[in-house]
């Protein structure tokens, strides 16, 4: 593991192939469960360009009449999420210095047109918790700035199997997914990009 810039914790090849077949494995079972849903845009309704779901006890959605927030279920079947894969928990405690679990576990299928723009993930309580990332499925290209939307930014490509920890001064760093390269990994039959993030939103 290493500092990619300030609070940003980068574990290439944290996963093995086996770990990452595993993985999707779990992910498809836990999206039978919770389907993939489009999360739309406060107050325009517009779409976003990912498809998700979420495992644990709480996952985050977005709409137009209620914004961003954290449920216990989802929001087109009212079912409740399916747990967190083994794998995801582990990778908490193999890289998180935070000594209470993740509570919610947010899953982002990227097709190859799909993009995330800079944007903080602050709708938690507690900022000393971590973000911790797990990529699985086609390379992306991803940005990392500052506090302030425009501060200068730094990128850098994100792999299959490659896990990464947003903490410290990074916590709160604007960070987004500028492309995806399509056709870098087999995992995935159709292409595309799974990405994992795991948060703790209440204070414990």
């Amino acid at each position: 593991m290493h500092e990619i810039v300030p609070g940003l914790v980068y574990a290439p090849g944290y996963l093995s192939r086996e770990e990452q077949d595993e993985l999707v494995v779990d992910l498809r079972e836990a999206v039978k469960q919770a389907p993939l849903f489009t999360p739309r845009m406060p107050r325009t309704g517009k779409e976003f360009s990912v498809r998700m779901t979420n495992c644990g006890a709480l996952g985050w959605v977005s709409d137009r009449e209620r914004g961003y927030r954290y449920q216990a279920i989802h929001p087109e079947t009212s079912a409740p999420w399916s747990p967190m894969p083994r794998l995801a928990l582990r990778a908490w405690d193999d890289l998180s210095p935070y000594k209470h679990p993740p509570e919610a576990c947010l899953v982002n299928f990227y097709e190859a047109s799909a993009r995330m723009g800079l944007h903080q993930d602050r709708d938690e309580e507690d900022f000393d918790a971590p973000v911790v990332s797990l990529s699985l499925g086609d390379s992306c290209l991803f940005r990392i700035g500052g506090t302030q939307r425009k501060a200068p930014t730094k990128s850098f490509k994100l792999h299959s199997g490659d896990a990464m920890m947003l903490t410290g001064p990074a916590r709160l760093a604007f960070h987004g997914v500028d492309r995806i390269m399509g056709g870098t990994s087999t995992l995935l039959p159709q292409g595309g990009r799974l990405n994992l993030t795991l948060r703790r939103v209440t204070k414990a």
